[in-house]
């Protein structure tokens, strides 16, 4: 191995030393350059949105009425009401592709209500499509706001081929529920 004079060591550290700081001075520029060209970007961004015409609500919900109308006019949909919901849109789709069964409600007065619900669907999950369709219903239509479904759920029962469902965590296929079953709305007897 060569041994160096402390000149020589003294001229190579000099120089690797002013290689750094050049190096150094490159980075800085490289990093001044990049923000000059992201602060160019973001007002440009900014210019654009400027630019873009901003829709009042009013008018937003009519173009996505038009659209939502377009999209009933299919056949698979073609069944949906006009004020549909995105949630109802969901539930044909699962209905056409065997996701999801219609369950048949029978309330007293004789009016049936075609509640959908997943395949593997609980009897709270009826409970709460049953909420849900009801719900919809009256916005609607107009008529009772408020429903206590609390009353509604002590005060009757949902029964199926003479057995009521009981357990809310049952599966309507544990009480062999299928694709367009009826399901009735029985009062509860009172206990004394």
């Amino acid at each position: 191995m060569e041994k160096r004079s402390s000149e020589e060591t003294a001229t190579v550290i000099n120089s690797l030393k002013t290689k750094e700081e050049h190096a150094t001075v490159k980075i800085k520029e490289e990093n001044v350059e990049e923000k000059k060209e992201e602060e160019e970007t973001v007002k440009k961004e900014e210019e654009t949105e400027e630019d873009e015409e901003e829709l009042p609500h009013a008018e937003a919900m009519d173009i996505f009425e038009e659209g939502l109308a377009m999209i009933v006019q299919d056949p698979l949909l073609c069944d949906l009401p006009i004020q549909v919901t995105l949630e109802e849109v969901n539930s044909q789709i699962a209905l056409e592709y065997g996701q999801a069964m219609t369950v048949r409600v029978c309330k007293g007065d004789g009016e049936i209500m075609p509640v959908v619900v997943v395949q593997n669907a609980t009897v709270l999950d009826l409970k709460k499509a049953i909420q849900r369709y009801v719900q919809l219903k009256q916005q609607r239509e107009g008529g009772i706001q408020h429903i206590s479904w609390r009353y509604v759920w002590r005060t009757y029962s949902l029964t199926f081929g003479g057995e009521k469902l009981t357990d809310d965590k049952l599966k309507l296929k544990d009480y062999g529920i299928k694709n367009r079953d009826e399901v009735t709305f029985v009062k509860k007897l009172r206990r004394k």
